[in-house]
């Protein structure tokens, strides 16, 4: 019988090929992320009437619904097994639902209203987890080789960097060529994911295969949460996850604040910001070196270290030292290409050690407890910031903060999380799963499968 050609099969030798169209639905979802972070809020506010606190209420609602999704979302993805596979229905359902969805919190009416704001940003959010969560894991699942998986992600994660540097440049495109109205920027960012959702979904899912999924052993709820806690590479690779993401999430809450109060950068802003993303871009091919030829975990400690370097150096700045702190964000935008890459790649290993256990493959469940700490670190980052900044008498409308509030600004901005990235580099320094551990784990679940299989 002829095979569909969405359905899963076995794995061949994989290429570049297959890398980008894998990675290519992963630009526009980038791109759809951004108008809900930046221009949803004022266009809302200004132009519909919403209350702005009441929009970033009911924002912050959205979002913790759809952290609360990631696991449920995960589990179904594991388990609901079609004649297509597991993950690659989710992936063409949910490019239609989020092109719907971004359409009517892109486009709304006139009269739209906070219920009209928090509805459709549930549903955009569950339509994004719905497609991101399972192509994550499915990128783990296409290749049972340490060092190709890091390949994989980097290209997944490229692509994402590339699309958020679109989207964020599109309405300057925009205003170039005549288009200034004030729902421009969300137009030009729904037509941008319109034409290149459905375009890079369709590729994925026609060109590369999905692998058939390992069982060779069933275990109730209860037994598999056990395994999952028993699982040390998993523990302290999720908590070094969080704690790399609170010092990511740190900087980027405080970018505007740090640039606009401290270095006083005028417009800058934005090329900043360029140049930070495109020393990531082009530094992860250095970095897939270093990781085919060292463990992963060192060389994404040492990246880590890197960084701490760099940024030790931004309480030092101060008014008019704005080409000092380009050169810090180039220099610690070199280390941003291995957090976007080797953490990633390192969690299909610790899929496999639960694998080799419980005897199920689910990549789905614990992707989405990663998907739950990237979200809890992004609200950590905003809990831990504005109150601090609150206690030391900082006003973001002020153009008069004293010596004392600026100086906390930038501790918060550059030095806090350089703690946290060296209390990462203490949990993995010594992480258990490198090459020759995770072919033991591989050739464990071969021979476990093909036992079961009979």
């Amino acid at each position: 019988m002829r095979r569909n050609l969405f359905s899963p099969g076995r794995i061949g030798k994989l290429g570049t090929r297959h890398y980008f169209a894998y990675g290519l639905p992963a630009l526009p979802l980038a791109a759809l992320t951004v108008p809900v972070y930046i221009y949803i809020p004022p266009y809302y506010a200004q132009q519909l009437g919403v209350d702005l606190a009441l929009i970033g209420i009911l924002l912050l609602v959205a979002r913790i619904l759809d952290a609360v999704s990631d696991p449920v979302i995960g589990l179904l993805s594991d388990r609901w097994e079609t004649r297509w596979g597991r993950r690659k229905p989710w992936i063409a359902g949910g490019s239609v639902v989020a092109l719907v969805t971004a359409f009517m919190l892109c486009l709304p009416p006139d009269d739209a209203g906070g219920v009209y704001l928090f509805f459709w940003s549930v549903a955009l959010y569950l339509a994004w987890t719905a497609i991101s969560l399972p192509h994550n894991a499915w990128g783990a699942e296409l290749s049972t080789d340490y060092n190709e998986r890091s390949h994989i992600v980097a290209w997944r994660e490229a692509l994402t960097v590339i699309g958020t540097l679109c989207a964020t440049g599109l309405p300057g495109l925009l205003i170039a060529v005549g288009m200034t109205g004030a729902n421009a920027p969300l137009v030009g960012i729904f037509l941008f994911a319109a034409f290149l959702l459905p375009l890079g979904s369709l590729l994925a899912l026609r060109m590369v295969p999905e692998p058939e999924p390992v069982h060779f052993a069933h275990r109730d709820w209860r037994a598999g949460l056990r395994i999952i806690w028993r699982n040390k590479p998993f523990r302290a690779l999720i908590i070094a996850f969080l704690l790399n993401g609170m010092a990511n999430s740190l900087p980027a809450t405080l970018f505007l604040l740090f640039a606009t109060h401290v270095l006083e950068s005028g417009n800058a802003q934005a090329a900043i910001l360029f140049a930070y993303f495109g020393a990531g871009v082009v530094a992860v091919p250095f970095w897939l070196k270093l990781a085919d030829r060292y463990a992963k975990h060192r060389v994404w400690a040492m990246s880590l270290l890197w960084a701490c370097a760099v940024f030790l150096w931004v309480p030092f700045l101060g008014a008019g030292d704005l080409w000092a702190f380009v050169a810090i964000s180039i220099l610690s935008g070199i280390s941003l290409g291995a957090d976007i890459v080797l953490p990633a790649s390192m969690q299909a290993d610790v899929v496999d050690a639960d694998t080799a256990e419980s005897g199920e493959q689910r990549t789905g469940f614990y992707f989405a407890l990663w998907g739950v700490a990237t979200k809890l670190s992004l609200a950590g980052a905003v809990g831990l910031a504005f109150p601090v900044l609150d206690l030391l008498g900082f006003d973001a409308q002020s153009d008069a903060n004293g010596a004392s509030a600026l100086l906390g600004l930038s501790l918060l901005y550059g030095l806090v999380p350089v703690g946290f990235k060296l209390v990462s580099v203490m949990l993995i320094w010594n992480f258990p799963i490198d090459a020759a551990a995770q072919h033991a784990l591989r050739e464990q679940i071969a021979a476990r499968t093909a036992s079961a299989r009979g």
